[in-house]
């Protein structure tokens, strides 16, 4: 029986099986990850591309031990949003990080739906803002 372990030395073959799940998972959006101290792996179209691989995000989100939301500017995914968490430990300490590119923009269309709703729970007090034919008041 194979036994993966996914620790701060884990290594791109350690990663792959659980990384490859999850490209399936999300619709084969191009997937990364890395342990804290080894390259790690990218996966893209149901195949790995890359088994040596870091990323300035992936970097960015062990360092900080934070989730990070944002557009590279530069290396393989530069110009794509990129979504990448921590993966920690039972003691929240940082081990690796994983991460999806929206190759799609989906993720950003979440977010800006996200934010039209909260605009709208501010400027009419609700969710959604009723039109004026359908305000309680103009049925009396």
């Amino acid at each position: 029986m194979h036994r993966y372990t996914f620790c701060e030395t884990a290594e791109a073959a350690d990663l792959e099986p659980v990384v490859l799940a999850i490209h399936e998972i999300i619709h084969r959006l191009p997937v990364t990850a890395k342990s804290l101290q080894k390259p790690g792996i990218r996966i893209e179209d149901g195949r790995v591309v890359d088994r040596n691989y870091t990323g300035p995000v992936l970097e960015q989100a062990i360092a900080t031990n934070r989730v990070i939301k944002t557009t590279p500017e530069n290396g393989a995914y530069k110009g794509v949003p990129v979504t990448v968490a921590p993966i920690r430990d039972h003691e929240g300490k940082v081990i690796g990080a994983l991460g999806v590119v929206d190759v799609t923009g989906i993720f950003d269309l979440a977010t800006l739906m996200e934010d039209q709703s909260a605009i709208i729970k501010q400027v009419c007090g609700k969710d959604p803002c009723p039109l004026p034919e359908e305000a309680s008041d103009s049925r009396r």
